[in-house]
């Protein structure tokens, strides 16, 4: 008998992942599998002792999706090496029978990631097709209360600024045209809010906050989020930076360093793949702090040896009273998927609760989970605290509870 949360009445909701050989999907998988089999272990599950009405059960969650690596999940999370003692022989029969769809990519807006399981489309429409029929298949054989769309796959490139993006004609006409600026976290952004699905986007590609998706995710009511999943270094700055403002100790520095060995860090070799995660980290402090922070430093290195083992180091400067200088070191040794794999699995819950809702367009609520989180209008909002709050007042939102089917 499974010891998780179970609200009734049961909504099984199918959760359809880009990047599902990657260490973050197959450790979600792996670790859903574990839930289901009874643990009282709910660590790094934020929500796991949240009752609201329509929020799916974890075991309620199934995931399948694409990725251009076409082993299996059970192969893909042994390569990965997340899994620690018995757990993945624990769950492996059910990894070993599933294996990724063929996917969309290019190698154009990500260098370093190859692979054989590539859904060789003539052209972006060609695409869009394909991913809306696997999502159609994977609703169908599972019959599904409700169905998502995260993305988990490695970094793109940030393409130039294109009048493509600016509005939905102009998006329409740049895919009739196969507009080079429009890439494959795009393209799957697009197929899901045409298809009614809503999207999540962890990586720090870009996809539905570009204006076009977004207001197209408004005008079909269909809920999104994102993007860039906030884990491990920023989840630090985003506590870290609202207590040394309440004190009134001025940052005069922050310097970051990541070492990462994962396929994660070696998309980030690119440094065009880079330059998109620098963007994403980089832009929390300044609206936490009131001020400009000048020596805001981040870098990113891969480092084979530690694979999913990530370590995140900073040192702050900081001026306290009376102009005197102060440091604070933090090394936070942690493990990536470890971190990602439970907000991902949050991230799908929630969107599905947002689409019984019968919201669409961004969805504020989820910026707890992201570095740059996607909002309607305005600046995001990056205090850690303040986010808390706002997630936890939407979910007990009086008289939000879903609309009937």
């Amino acid at each position: 008998m499974s010891n998780m949360l179970n609200i009734t009445p049961r909504r099984r909701v199918g959760v359809a992942i880009v990047g599902m050989g990657g260490a973050v999907a197959t450790t979600a998988a792996a670790g859903l599998e574990v839930l289901r089999r009874g643990t009282n272990r709910m660590d790094g599950l934020p929500l796991a002792h949240v009752a609201v009405p329509g929020l799916a059960a974890y075991e309620d969650l199934e995931l399948e999706g694409w990725d251009l690596n076409a082993q299996s999940l059970a192969e893909a999370a042994a390569e990965h090496g997340v899994l620690q003692g018995g757990q993945l022989k624990e769950v492996e029969a059910a990894l070993d029978a599933k294996h990724p769809w063929k996917a969309v990519g290019s190698r154009e807006f990500c260098r370093n990631i190859e692979g054989r399981n590539l859904n060789a489309t003539a052209g972006h429409r060609a695409a869009i097709a394909a991913i809306q029929d696997d999502l159609q298949r994977f609703r169908e054989a599972n019959g599904f209360d409700g169905l998502v769309m995260v993305n988990l796959a490695s970094t793109e490139r940030t393409p130039a600024s294109s009048p493509a993006h600016r509005s939905i004609e102009a998006f329409e006409k740049a895919l009739d045209a196969d507009d080079a600026s429009i890439g494959p976290a795009m393209l799957y952004a697009y197929a899901a809010i045409m298809a009614g699905v809503p999207y999540g986007n962890f990586t720090p590609s870009c996809a539905a906050e570009v204006p076009a998706l977004s207001q197209l995710s408004q005008q079909r009511r269909v809920p999104v989020a994102g993007k860039d999943g906030k884990t491990g270094q920023t989840l630090m700055k985003t506590v870290l930076a609202p207590a040394l403002r309440a004190r009134a100790l001025h940052v005069d520095g922050w310097f970051s360093t990541n070492i990462l060995g994962n396929r994660d860090g070696e998309a980030l070799q690119d440094p065009d793949s880079l330059k998109s995660k620098l963007g994403t980290k980089g832009s929390v402090l300044d609206s936490i702090l009131g001020y400009p922070v000048e020596d805001h430093i981040v870098d990113i290195r891969y480092y084979r040896p530690r694979g999913d083992d990530k370590e995140a180091w900073d040192n702050i400067d900081v001026t306290g009273f009376l102009g005197q200088r102060m440091q604070i070191k933090v090394n936070f040794l942690c493990k990536d998927s470890v971190l990602a794999a439970p907000l991902a699995i949050e991230i799908a819950r929630v969107l599905d609760l947002a689409q019984q809702r019968g919201e669409g367009g961004a969805q504020e609520q989820l910026s707890l989970f992201f570095k740059a989180p996607q909002t309607a209008s305005g600046q995001p909002e990056h205090s850690f605290p303040a986010q808390e709050r706002m997630l936890h007042e939407w979910l007990h939102a009086p008289g939000s509870q879903p609309a009937a089917e």
